[in-house]
């Protein structure tokens, strides 16, 4: 288990190949979300604005990403080219990686929060 306490440090414990995709991973969600407040959290780098955004993980063949079950239900019809379960996507280390949908299902999510955050504060 990957011991960073936050995102640089996480980011730097890999290959140069696999850093990359991570700090492209990461730019795609700060741009979707540019006010999330970035932190480690279960070990994997996490993006929280009024709650849990998104997390991401390296594993052995792929990369996790966690968008919630909000996330993958609204995504799911074009989610059909990598495995997924009800919270998680797995994009293949093999594969390119669809930072475009990285982006997409992240703003979702930042939208999705702020609008919880609208309705509590009226």
């Amino acid at each position: 288990m990957n011991t960073a306490t936050d995102i640089d440090q996480y980011i730097a414990g890999f290959s140069p190949e696999i850093k990359e995709l991570l700090h492209n991973i990461r730019a795609c969600i700060r741009k979707a979300a540019p006010e999330a407040t970035e932190k480690i959290s279960y070990g994997m780098p996490t993006f929280v604005h009024n709650g849990l955004l998104v997390h991401f993980a390296v594993n052995k063949n792929h990369i996790g990403f966690y968008p919630a079950p909000s996330g993958i239900e609204a995504f799911k019809d074009r989610l059909i080219d990598w495995k997924f379960s009800k919270g998680a996507i797995q994009f293949p280390l093999n594969k390119e990686i669809p930072y475009h949908l990285i982006e997409e299902i992240t703003a979702f999510r930042y939208s999705e929060n702020s609008a919880k955050k609208q309705k509590k504060d009226r």
